[in-house]
């Protein structure tokens, strides 16, 4: 099976899953993790299981002891635990949400979730800081037959599969290559692709398959990236540096994917999204917005007149309209990426976005720096590091 029939597969599974989730079954209990002022709960993860059929929030965990209160009101919860490993211990959740956005705090959340013998986590993006944190999780997973899903959520929309399916019957000609680009506000260069970039890899290696090499430049204020220009980032990253990013990926499918990011770049957020050139058309995903894809037609390379125009692509094809109305909410509330855990959990399968997918995103964000610290270099993977190759500058 490719990973695309296994996608097809899996989608299928969620929406059957979908349909059985109101039929009247013991519903999972959620227990919630955030941490006010520290990542907070990130975009909704703590909220959307109000929305998910078949399940129940149980007990919120929050080191702060004013946001912890908040949470209980808000999620209208009884439990309330500052120290979320003694909530995990006597709650003993069969799903937990880990909502904090700071990478400092996932891994060891992570750990204990599973020590917890929870069987599904879902949690807030990007994975965690490093390949080795991500290995460490995985084996975890592993250890205690834990499903874990991560929130980028664009990655459970059923439009994934039309695009998919137009490229393989060349509906935008050959496949030439892959272009993303940041949010390029002040974010921008190495903030941008952490928090942001991350969303982009993944639905690139959707597409194209995992990496193969990198080779990249990480500049600041025009100039090539050293020790000095090294600190550390927001969020919990760790070492971090540079506000212009220019990288190449050769992928597995023979694709390239270029990414791009510089800081402040004027573009006002327009240019966040992937794009696939094909030789007679372009499909573009602008991402968290609805709808996700649209397709222009006809060469990239040779104008025409009048102008050709954009067109929505749906989940049946080019120019309908979504058959299933609540589709964007479906997917940017969470719902999608929370039904199809609970279907990889009675499937016994990975998520769609998987532990493994997580990771391969935080391989494509070390590879970066991994070449510039190389001076350019191309960088295969398997990386030899696995640590933040900004520390070793």
């Amino acid at each position: 099976m490719t990973r695309r029939d296994f996608t097809a597969s899996a989608l299928a599974a969620t929406l059957a899953f979908q349909l059985r989730a109101d039929e009247p079954v013991k519903k999972l209990r959620v227990a919630v993790i955030g941490h006010t002022g520290r990542g907070d709960y990130g975009h909704g993860v703590d909220t959307m299981w109000a929305s998910v059929p078949g399940t129940e929030i149980v007990a919120v965990a929050d080191a702060d002891a004013k946001g912890l209160a908040a949470a209980q009101k808000r999620l209208k919860v009884e439990r309330g635990f500052e120290d979320y490993k003694k909530m995990l211990t006597e709650v003993k959740p069969d799903l937990v949400a880990i909502g904090m956005r700071h990478l400092d705090q996932h891994r060891n959340a992570i750990i204990a979730a599973c020590q917890a013998d929870a069987r599904g986590i879902y949690m807030e993006k990007p994975f965690c800081r490093t390949l080795g944190e991500a290995d460490e999780i995985i084996a975890a997973c592993e250890k205690h037959s834990v499903k874990l899903a991560l929130a980028h959520r664009n990655r459970y929309h059923p439009v994934l599969l039309t695009i998919s399916t137009l490229v393989k019957e060349s509906a935008i000609g050959q496949l030439l290559e892959i272009r993303a680009r940041g949010k390029e506000d002040h974010r921008g260069g190495a903030e941008d692709m952490w928090v942001l970039g991350a969303h982009l890899f993944n639905l690139a290696a959707y597409f194209a398959g995992k990496p193969l090499t990198c080779s990249a430049t990480v500049l600041q204020a025009g100039k090539p990236v050293t020790k000095a220009d090294v600190k550390e980032g927001p969020e919990g990253i760790g070492p971090m540096a540079g506000n212009e990013i220019h990288a190449r990926f050769d992928m597995e499918s023979g694709i390239p994917l270029f990414f791009d990011s510089k800081q402040n770049a004027g573009t006002k957020d327009a240019g966040f999204g992937l794009q696939l050139i094909g030789t007679k058309g372009v499909i573009d995903l602008r991402i968290d917005l609805e709808p996700l894809a649209q397709i222009l037609e006809g060469s990239p390379f040779k104008p025409t007149q009048p102008p050709r125009a954009w067109q929505p692509v749906s989940s049946v094809g080019i120019g309908k309209p979504e058959p299933q109305p609540g589709t964007a909410k479906h997917v940017m509330g969470h719902i999608a990426g929370a039904l199809d855990l609970m279907a990889a959990i009675t499937e016994n399968r990975q998520p769609l976005c998987s532990a493994a997918d997580g990771r391969t995103a935080i391989g494509m964000i070390t590879a970066v720096f991994e070449s510039h610290r190389l001076n350019g270099q191309r960088v295969a993977f398997p990386l030899q590091t696995k640590e933040n190759p900004l520390s070793a500058l």
